[in-house]
């Protein structure tokens, strides 16, 4: 698989030592890949917005200028693709991941046998967003990333399919588009299919999404779904 992958991080030597790593990585797994290091965040978002290509970025939090959490949230704007990686020094901005749907987040000196399995489920997520479904409604047909959906609704003889980017409707049951979803998937009402990959927060009442909407959860299913959740994290 041919990768382009970012490296940001105000120290020279972490960016050497975490090029050495990826390159060991792509060679035992024969990717080709192409490596852009970044000493600023500001230069990498620049880059970003002209070239839109990069598959991984991994990101240092706090850099002079423009933090790591900052560059994420620009370019989760208008990708939800990209797989974003955090190494950092610092525990405290952990929770940022969440609002930028960051793969994972690596405590400093991130050695190979941790950052390793971490790019293995970055390549597995970029080939499992070419797996999508094919949306029908009288406007035409739309072809929606399986990844990019948060959340299914049904809408009586319709479904409401919330992605990252709008809400689409077809007509169909729910039974039946649930027919084309994955294990990454979860029914938790007779109303409701969620992603777990965007689930923010549960409760024993509700989900809360990463966009911040609520979706109910039928009585009994807490334990099912919270179990789901952590096999799924």
């Amino acid at each position: 698989m041919k990768l382009k992958i970012a490296i940001c991080d105000d120290e020279a030597n972490q960016i050497e030592y975490l090029s050495d790593v990826v390159t060991t990585w792509a060679k035992k797994n024969r990717h080709a890949v192409e490596i852009k290091p970044y000493s600023a965040a500001k230069s990498l978002l620049f880059d970003y917005c002209e070239e839109k290509d990069f598959d991984i970025l991994l990101l240092d939090i706090e850099m002079p200028g423009m933090s790591g959490v900052e560059l994420a949230k620009a370019v989760r704007k208008e990708n939800a693709t990209v797989q974003i990686v955090f190494i950092t020094g610092y525990y405290e901005y952990f929770s940022d991941g969440f609002d930028v749907s960051a793969l994972h987040y690596l405590i400093k000196p991130a050695d190979e046998r941790k950052l390793m399995p971490v790019l293995d489920r970055a390549v597995s997520n970029l080939t499992y967003r070419q797996r999508s479904v094919l949306l029908t409604s009288p406007e035409g047909d739309r072809k929606v990333s399986l990844a990019d959906i948060e959340y299914v609704e049904s809408e009586n003889v319709h479904v409401a399919v919330h992605t990252v980017s709008g809400v689409y409707r077809s007509r169909i049951s729910l039974a039946k588009f649930a027919e084309q979803l994955d294990e990454t998937f979860i029914k938790v009402h007779r109303s409701y299919i969620v992603n777990l990959k965007y689930v923010k927060k549960i409760t024993r009442t509700d989900i809360t999404i990463v966009s911040g909407d609520l979706v109910p959860i039928s009585r009994g299913m807490y334990d099912e779904v919270h179990a789901a959740l952590i096999k799924f994290l």
